[in-house]
């Protein structure tokens, strides 16, 4: 039998399917159906350095091509996560991946600071698609140098590998992969949602403008990888429209070291157990000793 296992970060992980952040919660609310070991690491719901509330209702409208979301970063802060949650992957000794943010520079460094480095932290996942409030609110993943800058900044104060989670919603995604990784990163997460609304015909309105997630994306997911992953020699961990083996195979063919499933446990909650259950049954069939004979084998 093959081995499901992959390396990452310095870290062997018993598989590489993992979940996309802010779709399990803070964790325990799936274990009434699977347990979180299952994955090979659990990524935290955005944390910042001090609780946020997010956005009123409707936060999740769902479309034919996917899902809508705008939770608005709703989170119980680092120091609760880490008193209140944290014990609970100690317990069931589960790498964690520690998705964090800011609406400033301050804020990003204040959150990496306050993470201390932990056996069971795989590394810490920037989210850069937040609106920057001192550059008037452009996002800090859609300008190269401002991607670096921070990237940068953060690396400096923590010892834990720094992934940078990045947006699509760039000309050329390449180039601010280069940033992120000649900022510091040691890896990165492609891609985060594309901005999307909706038009409620009925009430003649926008009931709700957010990042599309779900099988929409999973094209432009899948190209981002493919292409960033020949531009960089740091893992990618892929993201986007995940919704079967299949699709968790195409990306890991494209490049990525690993994936995140995220809308499609929204769609079936027993979708991760099942593709990581497919990714080895597959893998037995393939000829193939381990996943990382496939990583990039869509190169060509």
């Amino acid at each position: 039998m093959g081995s499901l296992a992959v390396d990452l970060f310095g870290k062997r992980l018993k598989n590489p399917v993992m979940n996309a952040s802010g779709t399990l919660g803070y964790g325990v609310e799936i274990e009434p159906l699977w347990s979180v070991e299952t994955m090979g690491a659990y990524v935290t719901k955005g944390l910042s350095a001090k609780p946020h509330h997010g956005n009123p209702t409707p936060r999740v409208w769902e479309e034919r091509c996917g899902m809508i979301n705008s939770i608005g970063l709703q989170n119980v802060g680092i120091d609760h996560f880490f008193s209140r949650y944290f014990p609970f992957f100690v317990d069931k000794k589960c790498p964690v991946i520690v998705n964090f943010f800011g609406f400033s520079e301050d804020e990003y460094l204040s959150c990496a600071r306050s993470i201390e480095p932990h056996e069971l932290i795989v590394a810490l996942e920037m989210n850069l698609s937040c609106p920057n409030i001192k550059k008037g609110g452009i996002s800090f993943g859609k300008e190269a140098s401002a991607v670096h800058a921070i990237v940068r900044s953060v690396r400096e104060i923590t010892k834990i590998p720094l992934i940078a989670k990045l947006t699509p919603e760039v000309k050329n995604l390449a180039e601010i992969a280069r940033a992120a990784y000649e900022g510091g990163a040691d890896g990165l997460t492609l891609i985060n949602t594309m901005p999307a609304a909706i038009v409620d015909v009925k009430s003649r309105r926008v009931p709700i403008k957010g990042g599309l997630s779900g099988p929409a994306l999973r094209p432009v997911a899948v190209r981002a990888v493919h292409e960033c992953s020949q531009a960089v020699p740091i893992p990618i961990i892929g993201a986007g429209g995940i919704m079967d083996t299949e699709d968790a195979l195409a990306f890991l063919m494209a490049g990525a070291r690993a994936i995140e499933v995220g809308t499609a446990t929204f769609v079936d909650p027993f979708t991760v157990p099942k593709i990581v259950v497919g990714l080895a049954s597959w893998l037995d069939g393939s000829g193939c000793g381990d996943m990382s004979e496939i990583v990039g084998i869509a190169h060509g």
